[in-house]
């Protein structure tokens, strides 16, 4: 990520410029007297963007539907609680 500096009154002047920046991924350090007081930064994508870029680059594959849901991979012995399982899987 690329990261500018921009002064106070430089960012006031032409703040729609500098937005468009930050949408397009780039930061920037906001100075004041030339001392830095602040950062301009993106959002981070929500749960959803995320996904949508995945699925758009090709890195995942989704249907529409909910996933099936998983099926146990073990089952507790009749008369055994899972906490003695686990006690009697660590000796």
């Amino acid at each position: 990520m690329a990261q500018s500096v921009v002064g106070v009154r430089e960012l006031k002047a032409q703040l729609s410029k500098y937005l468009r920046q930050v949408k397009a991924g780039r930061s920037f350090i906001v100075t004041e007297h030339g001392k830095a007081v602040g950062r301009l930064v993106p959002t981070a994508q929500s749960l959803g963007e995320k996904l949508s870029a995945m699925i758009d680059s090709g890195r995942a594959d989704w249907n529409g539907r909910r996933p099936e849901p998983l099926k146990p991979v073990a089952r507790a012995k009749r008369g055994h609680s899972l906490a003695e399982m686990l006690l009697e899987d660590r000796r």
